[in-house]
């Protein structure tokens, strides 16, 4: 038989001594104070009683219309809703949640014969924490999605369904610490038209960690960008002890098309996807593809694989530690991005130890040196033969407008050693600034063994077709640096060297531009000297010309000035002042040079200041392609010179036969003053 407690006995609890102060407290209160004690006491019981029999459903209504204001977009519960609030975790489960597509994404999905939501969920089963959240941290011990199927959408003009406000895109999605979180049969899909991406995924979450070292989430998926294959595979850390004190690691691998990404780092802050920092490992063939990925235009490179540290504070994003190669070249230093704008703002400061000069080429379109043990690509090999079949130096490769206008930038670059061996360029360094599709490199400057080439090159590329200055200026350079013929370990000309180009152009790629180009193009020799028996040859002197190279005379000549000027109209630059002066030579020349067809046609002619036998009148041609000149001596004076000398010889006498190959010299010096005051 059951007894009573002795300390639940009427009788006793009366006697006990807070029982009875209780009582006395009772009888004493005014009467208004005892009935609001009784009112509050019924309402609290109603209310546990009116949530132990609430019927929750009746609140879906509410519930949507709420989510619905927050988020912009139509939320619908149509499957059960319950509620379990009798713990210091409450839990709520939902059945049959759906986000709606924005209008003009609902209306396309709906002709395509899809349902007009973007996330469609069987159910979510959310937890939080009471204590946590009286402090101001939000924490969900359990967050539970059963068969979320979620469809993500861009249209080539920029709208995203995936954009509920302004601050979603600027300062990047802010979620609270999930300490569990499952995902059972999740599918992501994406179609972003803007970056031409195509993918459908599984995600799945659980508490097992496998034994490879995986974590318990995981998003796995395959698909298309921009025309080719991409897989993306991200996994997390188990999620049992998440603290929104502790960063949450994860890892993730990126591959689009020969593009690949490694990243392994944390988010700073789970789960605010805002705050989060990764080393990055990245391969590919040309940093311009990386484009669709990051949105940020790069410029064409050969083959890279690089190394950099990538954090992200909400708007603002840094790759700093940068380390690798691309090409055969270093590069080092440091870029932020600020996204706060619809367009970002890229700021820049890198540097190479050394550089290849091809491998800079290719910002242009060019393709790098494809000879044995330098990096290429199989599609910059391509360009390369092609190039070569063509005898053709200038870059086709279109500029990509749109890439130009879609972000800000400023730049700066250097580098401190520059090897080639056909480019005597032995330093570089450019700032660059990009603003509303208008790209200005200055101050440009490259350091040659003797001299420098420095200037400015305006690239606008906001209307339809971009535009291209260009100032270039070469002061204080040597010839020998340039002519590298020697004579017996002497240089078989030397002197200074100096040069203006001043283009405009309008195309979308160099070879178009230049092809279309105009201004002027002028270089100038203020003084030198040269081996005698080549200032011979430039009035193809074959009676002092030819001996001294036959005998390997070393004398030298003076080379008074030199200068060759030429005005570009429609990519065409026409000599207007070809002009050679020597101690014993002044040569004067004519032509062009074609920067469409990539062809050249000067010619050469010396008179001789001295007494000269056997002067052969035949001017000195270089024709051809740009990329491999020749050099040859129009003959069609000498049919008649000799003509004239077979004539004399018949009529008059043998040594008539010879006058015609007799200079009496006389030439006069060029006004050297004069012609280096205009071409400088």
């Amino acid at each position: 038989m059951l007894t009573r407690p002795t300390w639940l006995d009427p009788d006793t609890l009366s006697g006990h001594p807070a029982v009875a102060h209780a009582g006395r407290v009772w009888r004493e209160a005014p009467a208004p104070a005892r009935w609001g004690a009784m009112t509050a006491g019924f309402l609290a019981l109603a209310l546990i009683v009116l949530l132990l029999f609430f019927d929750w459903n009746w609140l879906r209504g509410p519930v949507g219309r709420m989510a619905s204001a927050r988020l912009h977009r139509q939320v619908t519960l149509v499957g059960d809703l319950k509620v379990h609030p009798f713990s210091f975790r409450p839990r709520a489960e939902a059945m049959d949640v759906r986000i709606a597509e924005p209008d003009w994404a609902r209306e396309t999905s709906i002709k395509e014969g899809k349902h007009g939501d973007m996330i469609r969920v069987g159910r979510v089963a959310v937890q939080i924490r009471l204590w946590p959240l009286l402090k101001g941290q939000t924490i969900l011990p359990l967050l539970e999605f059963d068969r979320p199927d979620v469809r993500l959408r861009r249209l080539a003009d920029g709208r995203s369904n995936w954009t509920f406000s302004d601050n979603t895109r600027k300062a990047g999605l802010k979620l609270p610490a999930i300490q569990h979180l499952i995902i059972d049969d999740g599918v992501l899909k994406v179609d972003d038209a803007r970056k031409k991406i195509t993918f459908v995924g599984t995600v799945s979450s659980n508490e097992r960690a496998t034994g490879a070292g995986r974590g318990v989430f995981h998003l796995d998926g395959d698909g298309r960008l921009n025309g080719e294959a991409f897989t993306a595979r991200v996994t997390g850390a188990p999620m049992l002890n998440v603290s929104p004190d502790r960063p949450y690691p994860f890892k993730a691998e990126v591959t689009s098309g020969p593009s690949h990404v490694l990243a392994d780092g944390d988010i700073t802050k789970p789960f605010n996807l805002g705050r989060f920092q990764t080393a990055l490992d990245i391969t590919g063939p040309n940093l311009n593809r990386l484009y669709d990925l990051t949105g940020l235009a790069f410029p064409n490179t050969p083959p890279y694989h690089l190394k950099a540290r990538l954090s992200r504070d909400g708007p603002h994003w840094k790759i700093e530690g940068i380390s690798g190669h691309v090409g055969d070249s270093d590069l080092a230093g440091v870029i932020t991005v600020d996204s706060t704008n619809h367009r970002p703002y890229l700021t820049a400061d890198l540097v190479s130890r050394h550089l290849e000069w091809d491998d800079m080429m290719t910002v242009f379109g060019a393709p790098p040196s494809v000879a044995k043990g330098q990096t290429y690509s199989p599609d910059q090999a391509a360009l390369a033969r092609t190039m070569a079949a063509q005898q053709r130096i200038l870059p086709d490769a279109h500029l990509q407008v749109g890439r130009i206008r879609s972000m800000d930038a400023e730049v700066k670059y250097r580098a401190e050693r520059v090897t080639d061996p056909h480019v005597p360029v032995r330093a570089a360094s450019v700032s660059v600034k990009l603003k509303d599709g208008v790209l200005v490199a200055q101050p440009l400057r490259l350091t040659l063994p003797r001299g420098t080439v420095s200037g400015r090159i305006r690239l606008d590329a906001s209307g339809a077709t971009p535009v291209t200055d260009a100032d270039l200026t070469l002061s204080d350079g040597r010839l020998q640096d340039f002519v590298t013929v020697s004579s017996g370990g002497k240089p078989a000309i030397e002197g200074g060297l100096g040069a203006r180009i001043r283009l405009h152009g309008v195309g979308d790629s160099v070879h178009r531009a230049a092809g279309a180009s105009s201004g002027t193009a002028s270089v100038f020799v203020p003084g030198g000297q040269m081996r005698q028996a080549f200032a011979e040859l430039l009035g193809v002197n074959a009676s002092a010309g030819l001996l001294k190279l036959l005998t390997h005379d070393q004398h030298e000549t003076p080379i008074r000035c030199a200068v060759a000027e030429f005005d570009v109209k429609n990519g065409v630059m026409s000599a207007n002042r070809i002009v050679f002066d020597t101690g014993v030579v002044v040569a004067g020349g004519s032509g062009w040079v074609n920067l469409d067809t990539e062809r050249m046609n000067l010619r050469l002619e010396g008179h001789s200041k001295k007494f000269r036998i056997v002067r052969v009148i035949a001017p000195i041609t270089l024709t051809g392609p740009l990329r491999s000149p020749k050099i040859g001596v129009d003959t069609s004076k000498l049919v008649g010179q000799g003509g004239i000398g077979a004539v004399l010889g018949a009529v008059v006498s043998p040594i008539a036969a010879v006058l015609p190959f007799v200079s009496a010299g006389g030439a006069k010096d060029a006004d050297c003053a004069a012609l280096l005051a205009h071409a400088g």
